[in-house]
């Protein structure tokens, strides 16, 4: 199953690094990823895949936004399915 993450905030040094050190933790796959800083403002879209995960969806979202609190970023995941669902008119 695939997943998508959304981090937003003010950029800092180790977004990345902090976000895919979590994931692979976890045994979650980074299968593509977009990111750009604009003014000051990082942002980043991942497609990961959680199928082969160590730990269950919920754990993940709760370490990821525990994460964004500790940086001071919003995090969230969302099964593609539903990401998909919620972007379609």
């Amino acid at each position: 199953m695939n997943a998508v993450i959304t981090v937003v905030g003010r950029d800092k040094v180790g977004i990345i690094a902090r976000v895919s050190t979590l994931l692979y933790e976890r045994n979650i796959n980074i299968l593509d990823l977009s990111q750009t800083i604009m003014q000051g403002n990082f942002t980043m879209v991942m497609l990961v895949d959680v199928s082969n995960s160590t730990c269950s969806f919920a754990e993940t979202s709760d370490a990821l936004t525990k994460l964004g609190h500790d940086m001071e970023l919003t995090i969230r995941i969302q099964r593609e399915e539903i990401f998909d669902a919620m972007h379609t008119i």
